[in-house]
């Protein structure tokens, strides 16, 4: 009997399984849809409540919203905030350096400064700078080596209200600002000024190099901020008389009696020039933050 080979067929592997196809079904937030749909009919109830009231004469804000004293008293107001803004910043540098000195007088002058600016009120310190020719009469530079003056004026043909306007922003901006600025300075590690100090590196040029580069991530989100509130706070010029926009509107409602009307005028270019310089400020900090 002959042997035969016999070939056995490989047994089938069995075919993969497919998984099953699951239903997802997401989650249902019934009540951000509700609380979205109650807060667009509020938004559009007011809308609609302002632009139908008959006391608001419309008319009058279209007519006004381009008229060429308001939009000069808008160039007042950003030429005023940008001033008193760029003084404000150069002071606040300056404060919140002597903040972080080993000098123990200037630490003193640094939180006497902060404490007095923060403190008074704008309308106050606007009102004293508005009429600082009622105590001072004369600003009076002398002169030691001819016994003359260097300068001799009379202090209200200096100090008019458009400069007492940036003055006092100025200056109550720069109590805010400093601490902003300090903040920044502290938040850069000391172990980075002791490294720079003993690679020889004088004081101000770790400053220069070092600290502020870095503090500027810091400082720059919260000084966007600052600059808006000083636009807005520039409107309390008005009771100097400064020349901005809301001291334009004012006596514009003098004359035609339509005092809403024309606080409305200034209200829509105070949120256009904010909305401009918020995207201004979302793109800026972007760019710091990348560095």
């Amino acid at each position: 009997m002959s042997d035969k080979s016999v070939t056995t067929a490989p047994a089938s592997s069995p075919a993969p399984s497919r998984p099953a196809k699951l239903n997802v079904v997401p989650v249902r937030h019934y009540g951000r849809g509700i609380g979205a749909t109650i807060v667009v009919l509020l938004i559009l109830g007011l809308i609609y409540s302002f632009a139908t009231n008959p006391n608001f004469n419309w008319g009058i804000v279209a007519q006004y919203l381009f008229n060429p004293n308001v939009l000069r008293g808008l160039g007042v107001t950003m030429v005023m905030t940008i001033v008193g803004m760029v003084l404000a910043l150069v002071l606040a540098v300056v404060i919140g350096v002597m903040y972080m000195a080993e000098s123990r007088v200037m630490r003193w002058f640094a939180a006497g400064w902060v404490f007095i600016f923060r403190g008074i009120p704008l309308i106050v310190l606007l009102i004293f700078l508005g009429n600082l020719g009622l105590f001072f009469k004369r600003i009076v530079i002398p002169n030691p080596f001819t016994g003359g003056a260097f300068l001799d004026v009379a202090t209200a043909d200096v100090v008019s209200p458009f400069i007492a306007s940036i003055l006092g922003l100025a200056l109550a901006g720069s109590g805010y600002m400093a601490e902003i600025v300090r903040s920044g300075l502290l938040a850069v590690g000391r172990g980075q000024r002791e490294a720079a100090k003993a690679l020889g590196m004088r004081s101000g040029m770790t400053l220069q190099f070092i600290v502020l580069p870095q503090a500027l991530r810091i400082i720059v989100p919260p000084l966007g901020n600052e600059f808006i509130g000083m636009l807005k706070a520039s409107a309390i010029v008005s009771v100097i008389a400064g020349g901005d926009l809301l001291t334009v509107v004012l006596g514009l409602s003098s004359l035609n009696f339509r005092t809403i009307e024309m606080l409305i005028v200034a209200t829509i270019w105070y949120l256009l020039v904010i909305a401009v310089f918020s995207v201004a400020q979302f793109f800026l900090e972007r760019k710091v933050a990348e560095r």
